[in-house]
Formats: structure tokens, sequence, C-alpha cells
């Protein structure tokens, strides 16, 4: 059994890491909460874009428009295969649990999958810890950065976004992916891949069930000048989405792992203690035993 002094030395140190922890989940969740009101701000915006695209997009105007053009159907010069864009979002931090693991691991199924396909994927980064891992695996990395915190901005996603745009029109890539978290909770943020490039058919993606062309808008000055200013902006926001939801999801993240640790803490710290009182009742024992067994010599 171990020595009393040695079990207050461990239960102070326990208790320390308990106070670290307890600090950093309740931090997380005051963070969360602002992180939350982010993605729930983005996302009638993005809705909206969606809905009028859907109003205004026309079969003919892929032909118009390179980036509603699809691999192969409205564009037969440009196949299917070919190179794509993988852009990555992890944390800068970690004390998250498994949350920057599962988004490289998402990652890397996509690669494999397109390498398998024939596909060369070009890798784009954004945080630490993925740009540390691909840099232990020696895969070569088109771009990189780490000044995206905690709140995203939506010129960090034109910055991001707008080279891969211009690649894409002049067909350098044939398609652009990005694997974030998807935020549904602050308990489920499971890793998800979108392709934000080619942009998809709105009225395919959305169902059937819209109105017209035109809609209830009047246009000014007409639907193909209105489309050449959307487009780009709802790519934008499709990549400041998925940051804004990678971020919050980091902050459930890291609160879960918190609360779990400081938890864990507690029933050490409960453990230790009975520990520390019987070590300590068998020392007072040995202590009484040692002074009775003198009391008796000297009376002999």
């Amino acid at each position: 059994m171990a020595k009393p002094r040695d079990l207050r030395r461990r239960i102070k140190s326990v208790q320390s890491t308990r106070k670290i922890t307890k600090t950093m989940e309740l931090v997380a969740t005051s963070k969360l909460k602002r992180a939350q009101d982010r993605v729930i701000a983005a996302r009638p915006y993005a809705a909206a874009l969606a809905e009028v695209i859907a109003d205004l997009y026309a079969p003919e105007l892929a032909e118009r428009f390179p980036l509603l053009r699809q691999p192969g159907v409205t564009d037969p010069g440009r196949k299917p295969g070919g190179r794509t864009a993988l852009i990555l979002i992890t944390a800068n931090r970690g004390l998250c649990g498994a949350f920057n693991a599962n988004l490289i691991r998402e990652a890397r199924r996509r690669i494999e999958q397109h390498e398998a396909e024939g596909t060369t994927v070009d890798l784009h980064l954004i945080g630490k810890k993925g740009i540390t891992y691909f840099k232990f695996a020696k895969r070569p990395v088109a771009s990189q950065r780490i000044d995206v915190g905690d709140k995203p901005t939506a010129a960090q996603a034109a910055d991001v976004v707008t080279p891969l745009m211009a690649q894409f029109e002049s067909g350098a890539v044939d398609a652009v992916e990005i694997v974030f978290s998807q935020f549904k909770s602050a308990v489920s943020t499971p890793p998800t891949t979108l392709r934000i490039l080619p942009i998809a058919p709105p009225r395919a993606r959305e169902g059937a069930g819209r109105r017209g062309r035109a809609g209830n808008y009047i246009l000014k000055p007409s639907a193909e000048a209105i489309l050449e200013q959307l487009l780009p902006l709802y790519v934008r926001n499709q990549v400041y989405r998925a940051l804004v939801e990678t971020a919050a999801a980091f902050l459930g993240a890291q609160r879960t792992a918190m609360k779990n640790a400081t938890d864990n803490a507690g029933e050490m710290l409960d453990l230790l203690q009975r520990t520390y009182n019987r070590a300590r009742q068998a020392q007072i024992t040995q202590e009484l035993a040692e002074i009775v067994g003198g009391a008796e010599a000297l009376k002999g």
C-alpha cells in the first residue's frame, strides 16, 4: 500500500488537474453558445441563396456559367475524373477527444476513393492538426493556413475558395470538395464531405415543387446578370458555413472531453481519498501497537 504522504501528493495533483479541466469546460461552454448563434445565423442566408438560384436556374445557363458545368454532361471536354481539390478543416488545438482524428480519417477515405478511381487530389489544409498529420505522413499539400480560429469570417472563406473557383473555371481542377464537421448538436458532429464545385443544379438538389424560373421576382437587369453575382457568393457561403460549423463542433467536442476529464478526476479523487483513509488508519493502528508494545516492555 502506498504511503499516506505519497497519496496526499497524488490527491493534490489530481485536484489541480480537475480545476484546469473544469475551467476549460466552462470556457468551451461559453464560447459554444456564440458559435451556435453563428451557425444558426448562417443557415437561413444559405437557404435563401439556394432558393433564389433554384428559381433562376435553367439548364441552358450551365453553358454560360463555368461554375455550373458538370463534367461530361454540360461540359463534354471536362472529364469526370481528372483532378479534385480537397479542402480539409481541422482545429488548431487538441483536447477535444477524437474530433480531429475523425476529420482526418474522413479526408483519408475520400483521398483513397478518388485515387482508386484514377483522380489526382490536391490537398488544401486549414488547421494545425491536419497540417501536422499530413506533414508526418509526407503527403504533398497544395496550400495550408492556420489563421482561421474559433470565429471564422466571410472574408476568410473567400480567401480559401476564390483561387479554387478560378482554377475550376480555367479547367485546372475538375471538382472541389470540402471535409468538415457538420454541427447537428453539441454532441452530434459527424465528419462530412460536401462537393461545392461544380454547383449541383439546385432544382435537382432541392427536389420538385419549385416555382417557375422567374418565380415571384421582378428581375433587373436579367436572370443571367443576377446569377453571375450569386453563384460565386453561393460557393463562398458554402465554405463559410463549413468553417463556422466546424468551429462550433470543435467547441462542443472540447466541452464534452473536458467534462469527461473532470468527471474522471472526481472519481479518481474519491478512490484516492478512500485509499488514503485506509493507509492512514493502518498507520495509526501500527503506531498504537508500537506504543502499547513499548509500554508493556517498560512494565516488564
